[in-house]
């Protein structure tokens, strides 16, 4: 009698709660696999600075957000850049961008790499 009674109860708990028996989590697996595909942005500040100068440049211009900071600064900022793109710090960059432009930008870098 017990052991009806306890399955009669579970039986319940989920038919009134679908959520009941999920894991915890946002249950979209799907995002979880694309975010864990995008390389963390220290590793794509290293692969960046060690492109060639026109590479690099092609790379920058094609994320908006990068471009814009460069830009910011003028024909100085572009100048600056090309002086400093090996050693200067983009990580803090990078980790601006949402994940659909990480994505975006790692892909660029991957190509460029290819390209050498």
């Amino acid at each position: 009698m017990k052991k009806t009674l306890t399955l009669i109860l579970i039986y319940l708990a989920l038919s009134t709660n679908p959520g009941f028996a999920k894991p915890p989590g946002n249950g979209n697996a799907s995002q979880a696999v694309a975010a864990s595909s995008i390389p963390d942005s220290k590793t794509m500040e290293g692969d960046l600075q060690r492109l060639p100068w026109k590479q690099f440049r092609s790379v920058v211009e094609a994320v908006p957000k990068l471009k814009a900071d460069v830009e910011a600064y003028g024909t100085f900022g572009w100048k600056y850049v090309m002086a400093n793109y090996t050693t200067y710090g983009w990580k803090k960059n990078i980790d601006k961008l949402d994940d659909v432009q990480k994505k975006q930008l790692a892909t660029l870098i991957q190509k460029a790499k290819a390209t050498k």
